[in-house]
C-alpha cells in the first residue's frame, strides 16, 4: 500500500511573498520586543541606585542632627534601663576598667551595702575611672534618671534597693548630690572638686575666641563629643585631658586655640585625626569648645 503524496504548503507566488516577508518580520519584532522589555526593566546592579534620592540624601546627611525640644513640654523621664542601655552599659556589660559587671552578684554585693544614697554619689561625682555622670551632662539625664539606672544594675545584680521618687511635675528633676561618705580634707576637696565640674558644664557651649558660638554649632559639638571624643576623654584614658578636668585642660590651653583645634584635626600623641571620624572640621572644632567650655 503507497502513502498518499503530500502536497506542498506554498502553492501561489502570493503565499511565497508572504512567507518570506514573515520570515523577515517576526525575528525583527521579536528583537524590538527584547530590547523595549530590557531597556525598561530597573537595574538593581551595584552602583546604579547611588543616584537615587534616597542615597544621595544619605551621603549629604549632617554627622550632628539638632534635636529641638518645648521648654514646656511635660519631661518623660528615662527609665533606668534604658539609661543603663544608653550609657552604663559601655562599661557594666563587660566589667570595663573595674567596673562591677551586670549580673554579677558578687561583685555588686559591697556596693549594694553601702547603700543607695552612696551609690548615688559616686555615678554622680565620678568615682575611680568611672567619669561623672558616666560622661554625661545633667541636659542629657537627671539625677533621677541615673539613679533609676543605679538601682536597675543594683537589682539586677542581686539588690533590693527601692525605686527612686519621681520629682513632682515643675520641680527640679537635677538635685545636689549626696553627701560623700569620705572623711577629712580629702574627701571634701573630692566633693568639691565634684561639683565644680558639674557647674563647669555649660548649657550652651561658647566659643573661645571673639563672638558667640551659634546653637548649631553647639549642639554639633556636644553630639561629636558624645559619639567619639568622650571614648578616651571621660575617662582620661591614654593620658587625654579629662572631660570637666580644669588643671589637664589648663597646661592645654595656655597654647593658642588654633594650634589646639591642629592637635584635635591632625592628632597628637595617641590621638589619630579626628578622633579616628569623619566628621567636618568645623564639628571638630566644635566639640573641642564644648570641651574647653566645660573645663573653664
Amino acid at each position: 500500500m503507497s502513502e498518499a503524496p503530500h502536497g506542498a504548503l506554498i502553492k501561489t507566488p502570493g503565499q511565497l511573498i508572504a512567507a518570506v516577508i514573515a520570515g523577515f518580520a517576526v525575528p525583527i519584532v521579536i528583537i524590538i520586543l527584547l530590547a523595549v522589555y530590557v531597556n525598561n526593566t530597573p537595574r538593581t546592579g551595584a552602583g546604579t541606585d547611588m543616584f537615587s534620592d534616597a542615597s544621595v540624601a544619605a551621603r549629604i546627611a549632617p554627622v550632628a542632627q539638632v534635636d529641638i525640644r518645648d521648654a514646656n513640654a511635660p519631661r518623660v523621664f528615662k527609665t533606668g534601663e534604658q539609661v543603663y542601655k544608653a550609657v552604663c552599659s559601655t562599661c557594666h556589660a563587660a566589667g570595663t576598667a573595674g567596673a562591677p559587671k551586670f549580673g554579677d552578684a558578687g561583685s555588686w554585693a559591697p556596693r549594694v551595702a553601702e547603700g543607695y544614697d552612696t551609690l548615688l554619689h559616686n555615678a554622680l561625682n565620678g568615682k575611680g575611672a568611672m567619669p561623672a555622670r558616666g560622661g554625661t551632662s545633667p541636659d542629657d539625664y537627671s539625677d533621677f534618671e541615673i539613679g533609676r539606672a543605679i538601682v536597675y544594675m543594683a537589682n539586677g545584680s542581686g539588690g533590693k534597693l527601692e525605686e527612686p521618687k519621681q520629682p513632682a511635675p515643675g520641680a527640679a528633676a537635677t538635685a545636689a548630690a549626696p553627701a560623700a561618705p569620705a572623711s577629712g580634707a580629702q574627701g571634701d576637696s573630692q566633693a568639691a572638686a565634684a561639683v565644680a565640674a558639674l557647674a563647669s558644664v555649660p548649657q550652651t557651649a561658647a566659643a573661645p575666641a571673639a563672638g558667640a558660638q551659634s546653637a548649631d554649632a553647639s549642639q554639633a559639638g556636644k553630639a561629636l563629643y558624645t559619639q567619639v571624643c568622650q571614648a578616651c576623654h571621660a575617662a582620661g584614658v591614654l593620658n587625654a585631658p579629662k572631660f570637666g578636668d580644669k588643671a589637664a585642660w589648663a597646661e592645654r590651653l595656655k597654647e593658642p586655640m588654633d594650634t589646639v583645634y591642629g592637635y584635635a584635626l591632625k592628632g597628637k600623641g595617641a590621638m589619630p585625626p579626628k578622633g579616628g571620624s569623619n566628621a567636618s572640621d568645623a564639628d571638630v572644632k566644635a566639640a573641642v569648645d564644648y570641651m574647653v567650655s566645660a573645663a573653664k
